[in-house]
């Protein structure tokens, strides 16, 4: 019998402050320039102030970038554009500095953290700080067999929570939450389908490496035999991420709820971390309240997960490459609303009109051109 009860999250999960919304919207309409003029920053602001329960809004000076990386067993049968087990070369060039989400973070200053629960590969080839979450190597082919057993699932949440805890500890202030995988697309379209009461090819989409028509219509027909399988543990949600999810994804599911918890804003990546954030709000419904999405990545599977928890995406370029890429490129959007928020000055003080009580007589009466009336 695990000793972990998802319920507790309703209870521990609270709304970011709407006293201090609202006292930050009153601070907006007092700024120089219009409310509303600003667009989405004016709201993003808000949002910062109530999550912070401050205002003015503090800067964003300490975000970080934390990927969840794993290998599906899924992938085995072709439904990737990569071959199966090869996420390790993918966390290697993160860790070198070679990826998308390296060179961003590299740009913005903000560090880079990879946290290994289902690698294919020996613990060994990868720094220690990596891999010491790790709950198992590769994730069960979740069409046929679990993806974990009940002990795994447990494991893998408790170590996103963990994770969660010590980057609140830290001091981060905001993370951007991704995932580095082969097969992750497919597990995330099977949380979205069974979530959302929908069928394999409304969720199916040609993941971050595209892959072709033949290849699309594997990725479909796993997902839709995974489906039959997911359906029948709905009501659990720690059993379904067991049943069709993989380590990675039950630890960022973990993440996601215990950063509610410690109210720490979290951004939204790509279609993988949409299926987790479905699942946490399945789990606490008000913890969506505390994510923003980055952007929309054209996965049709993303975009149904993220209607349902009515999260608007604050970019829309087609990035599919995850690994916290595209919430990367909404970070520096974050810190402008933030700084706004906080730095833009009040309107002047009204002007007293010439001619007015109290002005000289002398300089009423005068001509234009600065001469005085002659007597």
């Amino acid at each position: 019998m695990s000793s972990l009860n998802l319920d507790d999250f309703t209870d521990l999960i609270e709304r970011p402050d709407g006293g201090v919304r609202r006292d930050a919207e009153a601070h907006r309409e007092g700024r120089i320039v219009p409310p509303g003029s600003l667009g989405r920053l004016d709201d993003l602001g808000e949002w910062l102030a109530a999550a912070q329960s401050a205002v003015p809004v503090r800067p964003i000076e300490r975000p970080r970038v934390v990927l969840f990386a794993g290998d599906h067993g899924i992938a085995g049968l072709g439904v990737s554009a990569r071959a199966a087990g090869s996420a390790t070369g993918l966390v290697r060039e993160v860790l070198e500095g070679g990826r998308p989400v390296s060179v961003l973070a590299r740009r913005l200053g903000v560090p880079v953290r990879v946290v290994d629960m289902a690698l294919d590969c020996d613990p060994e080839s990868l720094p220690e700080d990596v891999v010491r979450h790790r709950v198992r190597r590769g994730s069960g082919r979740i069409d046929i067999e679990d993806a974990l057993s009940a002990q795994e699932a447990e494991a893998a949440f408790r170590a996103g929570m963990a994770v969660a805890d010590e980057e609140a500890d830290s001091g981060t202030d905001l993370v951007v939450l991704g995932d580095v995988s082969v097969g992750g697309t497919t597990a995330a379209g099977v949380l979205v389908a069974a979530l959302c009461g929908t069928d394999a090819s409304v969720v199916t989409g040609r993941g971050g490496l595209a892959i072709d028509d033949l290849a699309w219509m594997r990725k479909c027909a796993a997902i839709r035999d995974a489906l039959r399988r997911a359906r029948p543990v709905l009501g659990d949600q720690l059993q379904l991420l067991a049943t069709v999810g993989g380590a990675d994804l039950t630890a960022m599911t973990g993440f996601l709820l215990q950063a509610a918890v410690r109210k720490l804003p979290v951004v939204l990546d790509g279609v993988v971390t949409a299926a987790c954030a479905l699942v946490a709000q399945r789990v606490a419904f008000r913890a969506p309240d505390w994510w923003l999405a980055a952007h929309d990545s054209g996965e049709p599977g993303q975009a149904k997960a993220l209607d349902r928890m009515a999260l608007e995406p604050l970019l829309s370029h087609g990035v599919t490459v995850g690994e916290a890429t595209g919430g990367l490129m909404a970070l520096p959007l974050v810190q402008a609303a933030a700084a706004l928020a906080a730095e833009l000055p009040a309107k002047p003080e009204a002007s007293e009109e010439p001619g007015e009580p109290g002005e000289p007589e002398e300089q009423a009466a005068e001509e234009p051109g600065g001469l005085a009336k002659p007597e």
